[in-house]
């Protein structure tokens, strides 16, 4: 059975074994950031196993105007279990009213199909424009 959790504090140990597990080293290679980057969310959803961190899902903004989805992540082994689906509509369902609803993810066949079965649009299959800059 999955648990989940609103703003539930996490350990750096559970962050950095849920981040490794699906290859996001850039986290977890600077790890007082992605702490600090949790802690600064708006909103953060986790997903418990037992005691064990198994997904999350964290949420920038201003929560009236604008949601931006920066993270969500399943460790492989617990995937293709709903837990991802179940994060988004827990996230979803606390910002109805907001307006603006973004997020950046690579593109992959399966990854623009989890989006899209929450009304999500791709940038390249609408009106808009999407800039961004990495450094």
């Amino acid at each position: 059975m999955i648990n989940y959790q609103i703003n539930q504090t996490i350990a750096k140990t559970d962050l950095t074994k849920l981040y490794n597990s699906v290859g996001w080293f850039a986290y977890t290679n600077t790890r007082v950031n992605l702490m600090a980057a949790v802690a600064n969310s708006l909103m953060v959803v986790s997903a418990w196993a037992d005691n064990q961190l198994v997904g999350l899902v964290r949420i920038v903004g201003d929560g009236e105007t604008i949601i931006f989805i920066q993270d969500i992540l399943v460790d492989p082994k617990f995937q293709n279990q709903h837990i991802g689906t179940e994060l988004m509509n827990r996230v979803l369902s606390q910002y109805p009213a907001v307006r603006q609803k973004v997020l950046l993810t690579e593109e992959a066949p399966d990854v623009r199909h989890f989006y899209e079965k929450f009304g999500f649009k791709s940038a390249d299959q609408g009106t808009l424009v999407v800039f961004y800059k990495n450094f």
